[in-house]
């Protein structure tokens, strides 16, 4: 059972949902923002790389501890108030050929299904929304403690990462100089509400 929240916990820093309704059992969990840190990081020229950091993200998520598969999941990033390296980075990026976020000011990922593979891993699969185009993902994720090990009244730290093609989503600009690999990092801390 404990293993259950903790799990549930750990896919609402990444960001998924599968809008099941709540039922007595439920434990509900918040994104902790302020200690949270997501990032994103593609290939540069082949010999470096770029990094954007994601500083606002919220979320919820609610998980039936007897059924830790049927979650209810839902992060969004403000695209927004994303940090780049330099000026030059974030203008492109903020720009209509990456995230362009006058037309889409948010990413959201929505997760419906989690598979433990260890005491303190798992796989979340879920979809991802960029630039107005959802596609399904799995994040992997390392939980700090083994999610068993949690009461369910105390937070629940873990990190997690995910590859995506950046083509997918519609970032298809520089392809001589930036990679397609997009690895997203997440290091998350999730509270009870």
């Amino acid at each position: 059972m404990l293993l259950r929240r903790a799990c549930a916990a750990l896919l609402l820093a990444t960001g998924l949902a599968a809008h099941a309704a709540p039922s007595a059992t439920s434990q509900s969990f918040v994104l902790d923002a302020a200690t949270s840190q997501i990032s994103a990081r593609v290939a540069f020229f082949g010999i470096a790389s770029k990094t954007a950091q994601f500083p606002e993200a919220s979320g919820t998520i609610v998980l039936d501890p007897g059924h830790p598969e049927s979650i209810d999941l839902n992060v969004t990033l403000n695209a927004r108030a994303l940090r780049a390296g330099d000026r030059v980075t974030l203008a492109r990026l903020k720009g209509p050929n990456f995230f362009d976020v006058e037309r889409f000011p948010t990413v959201r990922f929505i997760g419906h299904s989690m598979r433990m593979t260890g005491s303190q891993t798992a796989l979340v699969t879920g979809e991802l929304t960029a630039r107005g185009i959802t596609r399904t993902e799995v994040l992997g994720v390392r939980f700090d403690q083994a999610p068993a090990s949690n009461t369910g009244r105390e937070a629940i730290s873990f990190s997690s990462t995910m590859a995506i093609n950046r083509r997918n989503y519609g970032m298809t600009a520089y392809a001589l100089v930036v990679g397609n690999k997009v690895t997203i990092t997440i290091r998350a801390r999730m509270v009870p509400t």
